[in-house]
């Protein structure tokens, strides 16, 4: 017999309510999400899931390096000393993805049916896109931010003998389906072909 989570009485709103029930509280409308990674006591935890249905779960995250023109022209040149810059990214990005359970203290470790990588080429750097999917109980934006972040990362590990000033920047999620909050969209967000020039072969698209 499962034995019941931890719980208690405490001042956090919206803290005590089941997984996926909505809390009000400073900076909460009524009807949005509580704390959910906080029990009544405040005490972080692991949302139980148990009772969500397993659904087809997708997501798509952005983010960039910005960078010396001269190094973005090597980059378009394929002239970096490390190699191919854009595969050991790539499938940095999606082993990070596949990790991700391991790297975020609450996250649930989910299995993974698909995850995408892209690179282009920007004004200012690079556009990293990558989009993760699953059909599990709980969404997969960490895994896509996550596969960002560190395909990120590594083009800093690539090129960091060219460029000691890049910058990770602009890392957010793009969009998001299925689950019991259904779908959301971030306003104003570009067409990913809009914001540069591919880069290399595209990754297979999820």
């Amino acid at each position: 017999m499962r034995e019941p989570l931890p719980s208690g009485q405490g001042a956090v709103p919206g803290a005590g309510a089941p997984a996926g029930a909505g809390g009000t509280g400073p900076g909460l409308a009524a009807g949005d999400q509580g704390w959910t990674h906080l029990d009544g006591a405040g005490r972080a935890r692991m949302v139980d899931t148990s009772g969500k249905p397993v659904t087809l779960r997708e997501a798509v995250a952005r983010g960039r390096v910005r960078m010396a023109p001269a190094t973005l022209a090597r980059l378009r040149a394929g002239d970096v000393p490390k190699g191919d810059v854009w595969a050991v990214a790539r499938v940095a990005g999606i082993l990070a993805a596949k990790e991700t359970g391991r790297l975020i203290p609450l996250c649930h470790p989910l299995p993974l049916d698909a995850v995408a990588v892209d690179f282009r080429l920007g004004a200012e750097g690079v556009e990293i896109q990558a989009t993760a999917r699953t059909t599990a109980r709980t969404g997969v934006e960490m895994e896509a931010l996550t596969a960002v972040t560190v395909a990120a990362l590594t083009l800093i590990d690539m090129c960091k003998a060219l460029d000691r000033g890049m910058v990770i920047e602009a890392v957010r999620l793009v969009r998001k389906t299925g689950g019991r909050s259904g779908e959301y969209t971030r306003p104003d967000e570009p067409a990913w072909e809009d914001l540069g020039e591919p880069v290399g072969p595209p990754g297979p698209q999820p």
